[in-house]
């Protein structure tokens, strides 16, 4: 019997739905991981490394920053890069300031892209800033390429805010800053939106994003979005931050939107450490996912925190080189078994919950504690297998996951040349 996925998912709002570069978006689709590139994209061949990186480490969707004419010009020869090393991750061109006169000066540039980001906060000032949008979207039109409007706290556009802040002071009983502030950027978004459409850009090719860097008012405001529109949503801290606060905050924030149906596409915007690649982003998004049930992107491994009535560290010794031999074995795996990235492993301590919670999953162990027999069983399905004992458990325990997997997993059909 293959693996099978048991999770519920929460109902999904009816929502636009389109294709990004064939990755498709919204509606009923899965929920999408995104990332996005911090290298100088004028640099081709650094920028196509980490967009290979990012999208080996799973990102479905990659943004780069298009920022300046050297950088426009780049982004073709990117494409041309990751096409020759067989990767298809949509890129996402990400502009501000001058993003109208960058797209019309490098058609190639607009052609190379998956989907516009603009920023309506900086996408221009004044008198330019709807003729500045329209070019954009004009292009978007030509080239049928999808738009993300992304609002930002940090960004809003200052006319709209002015406006809604007069009213305010108008009312009766006036709301506080941070509301006004919240409705700023709904109405930014929406009206953008609509105008968006207005010039000919069908809704299905309009994504929204809202973002702002404190969890409950990511929360309140995509709440209010996904109420008043149908756009599909683009969710995530816009600086989350760093360490384990980056990765806290976003789970915080985006765990509440997902379980309740809201969001098509997410991006964890963390700081990286010193060091730390920049894939770090993309396992805390589809750990996010996997951890509610969503999506199953690698298999799971259980384990105990130890305690008292655990006898050596052998178990986490044991839990990580079982982790890290599922992720070396995924590439491999994926394409050859179907399910293979649900399954679930259990490695515990001690007979108090080891026993039970390795029966709970597709293969476990229950390792020796304090005090108790120097043997430990193996469950597979809930059925107690064998019994290993001696110098060898841990070879042993991997070859018996491997067996489960080729023996349980459907295999793909293998491609005939």
């Amino acid at each position: 019997m293959p693996l099978r996925f048991c999770g519920k998912l929460p109902e999904q709002p009816d929502t636009h739905s389109c294709h990004v570069g064939g990755v498709p978006l919204g509606g009923k689709s899965p929920v999408v991981v995104q990332s996005m590139t911090n290298t100088d994209t004028a640099d081709a061949e650094a920028t196509a490394r980490q967009c290979l990186d990012l999208y080996q480490a799973g990102s479905e969707l990659v943004r780069i920053t298009v920022n300046t004419p050297e950088a426009a010009a780049a982004v073709p020869e990117i494409r041309r890069r990751l096409d020759d090393w067989n990767c298809p991750a949509p890129l996402i061109g990400d502009f501000h300031y001058n993003g109208h006169r960058l797209l019309a000066d490098c058609p190639d540039c607009a052609v190379a892209l998956a989907k516009y980001r603009i920023n309506p906060g900086n996408v221009g000032f004044g008198q330019k800033k709807d003729a500045q949008f329209a070019a954009m979207i004009d292009l978007a039109c030509r080239y049928e390429k999808p738009v993300r409007i992304g609002v930002n706290w940090g960004s809003l556009d200052q006319a709209v805010l002015s406006r809604l802040m007069d009213a305010n002071n108008r009312r009766h009983m006036p709301k506080s800053v941070p509301e006004v502030m919240r409705e700023a950027m709904l109405a930014s978004a929406l009206e953008s939106a609509g105008q968006a459409e207005s010039l000919g850009l069908p809704g299905r090719r309009v994504i929204l994003s809202c973002k702002v860097s404190a969890a409950p008012d990511l929360i309140a405001i995509y709440r209010e979005l996904a109420a008043r529109s149908r756009y599909a949503l683009h969710l995530g801290l816009t600086e989350a931050g760093m360490g384990s606060r980056g990765i806290v905050a976003s789970t915080a924030a985006l765990s509440v939107l997902l379980q309740q149906g809201i969001g098509d596409t997410i991006r964890v915007s963390l700081t990286p450490e010193p060091g730390e690649a920049r894939a770090k982003e993309v396992e805390v998004a589809q750990d996010i996912l996997q951890s509610l049930g969503l999506r199953a992107f690698t298999p799971q491994v259980v384990a105990c925190p130890g305690c008292g009535r655990t006898a050596s560290g052998f178990f986490q010794e044991l839990a990580q080189r079982v982790r890290g031999f599922l992720q070396a074995q995924m590439p491999a795996w994926r394409g050859r078994y179907a399910g293979v990235e649900h399954l679930r492993v259990a490695v515990m301590g001690c007979v108090v919950n080891g026993p039970g919670e390795s029966r709970h999953a597709h293969v476990g162990i229950s390792l020796p504690g304090a005090g108790e027999a120097p043997a430990a069983p193996v469950y597979e399905d809930g059925i107690k297998t064998a019994t290993l004992k001696g110098e060898h458990i841990a070879d042993e325990f991997l070859e018996i996951i491997s067996r489960y997997v080729a023996r349980n997993c459907a295999r793909k059909k293998e491609l005939t040349p």
